[in-house]
C-alpha cells in the first residue's frame, strides 16, 4: 500500500501522532476550528490512513485549541461560495462521517471546548464521546438561525443517540447546552474535568488496543450497520462477521489462552510477533 502511516501524514489543519498504538488526531484551524471543504478532505485522508494503518488500533479525536472543539462549517464559506459548491461540501462531510462510522477502528471524541453545529456532528460520528465539564462550553445545533438544517448528518445521527423529540427540539430552537446538560440528554457518554479528559480517553483506548482489533472492528460494524437493517438481515450480518472470526488466528489465541489459563496476546499475534496458541 502507498498510503502514508497515520503519524507521518503532512496535513495543514490536523496534527497526527501515535502513542502505544493509539492514534491522536487533533483539529487545528484557528481561531474556532470551523471547517471547509479543504478541512473535510484532509479529515477524509486521515481516516483512510487510519483504516489501512495496522499500527493504529484506536483513535482519539480532539482539538489543538483550548477553547473550541469546533464551531462547525465555516459561515464565511456560506456567504462566499455558491449553494452548489456548499452543497457538495455538505455531501462530502456526510461521506466522511460515514467513513468514520464504517472504518473498523474505534474513534473516541474528546470534546474540550465549544462544540456547535458541524462540530457536534463530527463528534456524533465517533463511537464514543467524552466531554469536559466546563460550564462555559456551548453544545448545540444552531443551524436554524441561519435558515438551514443540521446538514452534515446531524438530522440523522442525533436522533439515533437521544430521544427523537428532544433531538428535533434542539434543531428547531437552536438552543445551546452545557456539557453536563448535554451528557444528561445522552449526547455524550462520559464527562470529566477538562484536565482529565485526555487521560481518561487514552486509558480507555489502551484497553481497546489489547483486544483483538479484528473482533473489535467486527463488533463496531455489527452494531453500526446492523442497526440500520431489519432484525433478520442484521442477524445474518452478525453471523457473517462471526464466521470470519471463527478459526482465525485471534480466535485460536483466545481459546488456547483460556484453556491454558493465561492472558491472550492478541497484539502480538496480529502484528506478527508471535504465533497463535504459543
Amino acid at each position: 500500500m502507498s498510503l502514508r502511516p497515520f503519524d507521518e501524514l503532512e496535513l495543514e489543519y490536523f496534527t497526527t501522532e501515535v502513542d502505544n498504538h493509539v492514534g491522536v488526531l487533533r483539529l487545528d484551524r484557528p481561531p474556532a476550528n470551523a471547517h471547509d471543504i479543504d478541512v473535510l478532505l484532509e479529515l477524509q485522508r486521515a481516516v483512510e490512513s487510519i483504516r489501512f494503518d495496522e499500527n493504529v488500533r484506536a483513535v482519539l479525536f480532539g482539538s489543538a485549541n483550548d477553547t473550541f472543539f469546533s464551531t462547525g462549517f465555516d459561515i464565511q464559506e456560506l456567504a462566499e461560495e455558491s449553494g452548489r459548491q456548499v452543497g457538495y461540501a455538505s455531501q462530502t462531510s456526510k461521506e466522511v462521517m460515514m467513513k468514520i462510522r464504517s472504518t473498523d477502528t474505534i474513534f473516541i471524541a474528546m470534546v474540550n471546548g465549544h462544540c456547535m453545529g458541524g462540530g457536534l456532528e463530527l463528534a456524533l460520528a465517533c463511537d464514543f464521546r467524552y466531554v469536559g465539564n466546563d460550564e462555559d462550553y456551548n453544545i448545540g445545533m444552531p443551524e436554524i438561525s441561519l435558515g438551514l438544517i443540521a446538514g452534515e448528518a446531524g438530522t440523522q445521527l442525533l436522533p439515533r443517540y437521544i430521544d427523537r423529540s428532544e433531538a428535533l427540539e434542539m434543531m428547531l430552537t437552536g438552543e445551546t447546552f452545557t456539557p453536563e446538560e448535554a451528557t444528561e440528554k445522552g449526547i455524550f457518554d462520559k464527562i470529566f474535568a477538562p484536565e482529565e479528559i485526555e487521560d481518561a480517553a487514552f486509558e480507555f483506548a489502551e484497553q481497546i488496543v489489547e483486544k483483538p482489533s479484528v473482533a473489535v472492528g467486527n463488533n463496531k460494524l455489527a452494531v453500526n450497520e446492523g442497526l440500520e437493517m431489519p432484525l433478520q438481515d442484521a442477524l445474518v450480518h452478525e453471523r457473517e462477521l462471526q464466521n470470519r472470526l471463527l478459526g482465525s488466528d485471534v480466535a485460536e489465541e483466545g481459546v488456547t489462552a483460556f484453556l491454558e489459563d493465561r492472558e491472550p496476546d492478541f497484539l502480538g499475534v496480529e502484528l506478527g510477533d508471535k504465533e497463535p496458541g504459543e
